[in-house]
């Protein structure tokens, strides 16, 4: 007769490779618009961003001595290095993709013993390693193509190519500042949010030209993977909850500095950071209740941040901030045993 093991038991029979490939499959169509409205940028990202983290998951479990095909297969690398790719801005130079892949496979992933032992979202701490040490080209945002002059629309792969591999070329003809960002520097200038929306064409129907379209696309690949159970609704519900709660309240003491939340919601990574980052369940709270505590945390300190704070966006440092608060979290909200008091 085959032992198993005692109960509780997990009836759940996915297994890691398919919830990543299920989170791939859900960002599918945001990268597909993303690719029709601001050009190649995107997939070079991806393509190098993908090489540079499977090449140092592959380095990293040889000299670990772990068997590496398991570990290139089971989808986590090639998840860390999509997100990464999409959090960075398009036509990033290749070396730029090389440290943020460094930091998020080799420091934040295999540092702390791999999958399932990292402290903190590995995507995200690529991202703010190099927002923290290379502000200027993380600040270089391709601008919408239909916004762009002919010359700059024609521009195709071998022009992309070029771009990424070309330190010397410049990027000044094909960027824009993001909605954030124009909103953050407007209103640092005196000037109120209806103008700093109305005296820029980066700003759309919902966040930015071209921008709606993607969060839209994040939005129902969220929806998806609620839909499939990939992830549960603790945090996306509490995180979108608590920023549109915190910015309606701000907006309504002064809607002339503060934007309405369905700007906050749309704009920038939040829509990326709750359905796609901060569900991660390695590096966030573990119980139901401490789900939504640490969804909360998530959105609060989001619009801290973009507020008061000295970046535009705030999602990647909030989740940080939560992946550190996750255990205490998780201490403090674990369901009672059955038949234990208090």
């Amino acid at each position: 007769m085959k032992s198993i093991i005692s109960s509780p038991y997990n009836h759940d029979d996915s297994s890691v490779r398919q919830v990543m490939l299920q989170v791939i499959m859900a960002l599918i169509p945001a990268i597909a618009l993303h690719f029709w409205f601001f050009g190649w940028g995107i997939i070079t990202n991806i393509v190098l961003a993908t090489g540079f983290c499977l090449g140092f998951e592959a380095i990293i479990m040889w000299l670990r001595r772990r068997p590496v095909s398991s570990s290139l297969l089971d989808g986590s690398a090639l998840v860390t290095a999509m997100l990464l790719a999409i959090t960075i801005p398009p036509f990033s130079s290749w070396w730029l993709i090389l440290i943020g892949a460094l930091a998020a496979i080799v420091f934040a992933k295999h540092l702390y013993g791999g999958l399932g032992f990292n402290p903190f979202n590995p995507a995200m701490i690529g991202f703010v390693v190099l927002l923290i040490s290379f502000p200027k080209q993380m600040t270089q945002w391709a601008a919408p193509i239909e916004l762009l002059g002919l010359e700059q629309q024609s521009i195709g792969l071998i022009g992309a190519l070029q771009i990424v591999f070309n330190s010397e070329f410049t990027l000044d003809a094909l960027t824009a500042a993001t909605p954030l960002d124009t909103l953050k520097t407007g209103i640092g200038m005196g000037q109120s949010v209806e103008s700093v929306m109305q005296g820029s064409t980066s700003f759309g129907p919902l966040a930015g030209f071209g921008w709606d379209w993607i969060k839209l696309a994040l939005l129902a690949g969220g929806l998806w993977m609620l839909w499939r159970k990939t992830i549960r609704w603790h945090v996306p519900v509490a995180m979108l909850g608590s920023l549109a709660a915190i910015s309606t309240l701000f907006y309504l003491i002064d809607p002339s500095r503060y934007a309405d939340p369905l700007f906050h919601i749309f704009a920038g990574g939040a829509l990326l950071g709750a359905f796609f980052i901060a569900t991660d369940p390695v590096s966030g709270a573990t119980s139901p209740r401490g789900r939504i505590f640490f969804g909360i945390g998530v959105g609060l300190f989001t619009y801290i941040i973009r507020s008061w704070g000295g970046y535009p966006d705030g999602v990647a440092f909030a989740i940080l901030l939560m992946n550190m608060s996750a255990p205490m979290i998780d201490y403090y909200t674990q369901p009672k045993v059955f038949g234990q008091k208090g």
